[in-house]
């Protein structure tokens, strides 16, 4: 059985695990990544598209931003259509006056894997992972030469919520499940809209966001348990026409789907996202559902911490290592809170009375300068 060691064995090549063995390298320590997927299928999954302004700091500032600079573009509108009409929020110009950087995340994920080789980085896909023990902070895997153990000075968990790190976590576990499931689509077909587009109908939510020049992102809210299978294209355009209400704000700009797949929103936090010598970050350390566009972001907060307090701990002050859970999980539990506040401006039960607790959101957001600057702070913050 092959036994490799290194200083910080990382598990999972997304986000997370890319922006810290990046910023580890930069600090010239030895790092392995093992990845389950193979490169192909981690550099084609289409995920999250909406990088925070903290998100898009911490990748221009370790030189991880060329992609995002050259091709990522600037967004600050969002507008909510719903039986009353529909209002802009030019969220850029209110609250802290920030905005996102639209940039498909497989192509900031192809990015970091180039930057993170280029920088001598040891990145091994196709491995799965078996046994995870957090007190030697190894591994035991297989990938397709056969059995190996790998371990490290330290081991940090970034392969997502259903991981082998996550498995063998020692934390408690704060689950919630909102009942409720999405459609996510991406189109072949500009944006029909400049702005970010929630829709809010009795049928259930919509949602248009853009992705490149080429591709849109679409959501539509469907029955628990629906298959994705049974949505044509035809009942998806339909669906879509009705819930963002084309026949009053114009036709959307239609294209072949490239992808439809079931997203059930449920969120998990576990307290602390450490334990030994194992430390968890991105979806690992904390599920969240799509609503608020803060999952990636969250990973790349989470990494750029973490690569500071093993940096700290490889010079012998592991104080910041020890603090790791404290100093991020109340920025998890604020994004919690909004993601959870999102869902119910968006969502709401068919019953007349929590229609109009929906429609008293909504004129609040509308009509409210300071309901306006906190959502504007915390749609764009960490």
């Amino acid at each position: 059985m092959v036994v490799d060691h290194t200083t910080v064995l990382i598990v999972g090549a997304g986000p997370a695990g890319l922006v810290l063995g990046n910023l580890l390298r930069a600090a010239g320590i030895g790092t392995v990544i093992v990845e389950r997927a193979s490169r192909e299928q981690v550099q084609t999954r289409a995920r999250a598209g909406f990088l925070g302004p903290n998100s898009a700091r911490v990748l221009t500032e370790h030189g991880l931003g060329a992609g995002l600079l050259h091709k990522g573009h600037a967004h600050g509108v969002c507008a909510f259509r719903g039986e009353d009409g529909e209002f802009e929020l030019d969220y850029g110009e209110l609250g802290t006056g920030e905005v996102h950087t639209v940039y498909p995340q497989q192509d900031l994920v192809t990015d970091l894997i180039a930057e993170y080789l280029d920088r001598g980085g040891d990145l091994r896909f196709g491995v799965t992972v078996t046994d995870v023990d957090p007190r030697t902070a190894t591994i035991r895997c297989r990938d397709e030469r056969g059995e190996s153990v790998v371990s490290g000075r330290f081991l940090a968990g970034c392969d997502g919520g259903n991981g082998a790190t996550r498995a063998a976590l020692a934390a408690r576990r704060y689950p919630q499940d909102h009942g409720i499931s999405w459609l996510a689509l991406l189109v072949e077909a500009p944006q029909s809209m400049a702005a970010v587009t929630y829709g809010i109908h009795d049928d259930g939510f919509a949602g248009h966001m853009a992705r490149s020049p080429e591709v849109t992102r679409y959501y539509l809210q469907v029955p628990p348990g629906d298959d994705a299978e049974t949505w044509t294209d035809e009942r998806i355009w339909s669906a879509l026409d009705t819930r963002l209400r084309t026949d009053e704000f114009g036709q959307l700009k239609q294209g072949p789907v490239l992808e439809r797949r079931i997203v059930r929103l449920r969120s998990e936090v576990a307290d602390p996202i450490q334990h030994d010598r194992m430390f968890l970050a991105g979806d690992a350390a904390g599920l969240i559902s799509p609503s608020a566009a803060k999952g990636a972001n969250l990973a790349i907060m989470e990494a750029e911490v973490l690569a500071s307090a093993l940096i700290s701990a490889l010079h012998d002050d592991e104080r910041p290592l020890a603090a790791y859970s404290r100093t991020c999980l109340p920025r998890i539990w604020r994004a919690q809170e909004f993601s959870r506040w999102m869902i119910d401006l968006l969502h709401g039960q068919d019953d007349d009375f929590h229609r109009g607790l929906r429609r008293a959101r909504l004129d609040s957001l509308r009509d409210s300068r300071a309901h306006q600057n906190f959502f504007a702070e915390q749609y764009v913050g960490i």
